[in-house]
């Protein structure tokens, strides 16, 4: 079953890669999940991003962008790019906002995209290529470091997250019951059937 998981898993990657990398050129997008924790607490799992494609130079220091190793995932703050001894770039760094130090270095082709939008539920969309000042960044990586070696806050703060994210579920549902409701009131009328 593993086997199988790893295989569509790397399917799907190949899938999202191929939108990016050759979809309509620059300005592509697609749309994913997010699953980890690294990125806490900018980003959390079950979030919804949208990743625009771009090129290395089009990105900045501080901005979270996608990247691709060994058919994995990496949407991680973009620490800097290193430059080669003709001042062209040869890979790039990124970290977590939550991990302890930066990745390995990337090499140029492995950068997919930069994060245009996500949102997570109960929350409205935020945009943090656009309005990410350099205090909310500093911030969030803080939080972030907070969570990376404070464990009990990680998990209190997961815990959390996960109570909000079931009462907001139950808060549409509980919408969507009633709009129903009023639907068949509205509808039951004497001579409505």
């Amino acid at each position: 079953m593993s086997a199988a998981r790893s295989n569509w898993s790397a399917v799907r990657s190949g899938l999202v890669t191929e939108a990016l990398r050759r979809g309509g050129g620059l300005g592509r997008r697609v749309r994913l999940q997010v699953y980890g924790e690294s990125m806490l607490p900018t980003l959390w799992p079950g979030d919804v991003v949208e990743i625009a494609s771009c090129s290395l130079e089009d990105v900045r220091a501080g901005e979270i962008v996608l990247a691709m190793r060994d058919d994995r995932f990496f949407l991680h703050r973009l620490v800097g790019r290193c430059f080669g001894a003709a001042s062209t770039p040869n890979g790039f760094l990124l970290c977590g906002d939550s991990m302890p130090g930066p990745d390995p270095l990337f090499p140029p082709e492995a950068l997919l995209g930069r994060l245009v939008r996500s949102a997570g539920e109960g929350r409205a969309a935020v945009r943090p290529g656009l309005g990410s000042s350099w205090f909310s960044v500093k911030f969030s990586r803080a939080v972030g470091v907070l969570l990376c070696y404070c464990g009990v806050a990680r998990r209190a703060a997961l815990k959390l997250h996960r109570r909000r994210k079931a009462s907001a579920c139950q808060f549409q549902d509980s919408e969507a019951a009633a709009d129903i409701r009023s639907a068949v009131l509205y509808s039951s009328k004497p001579g409505a059937f």
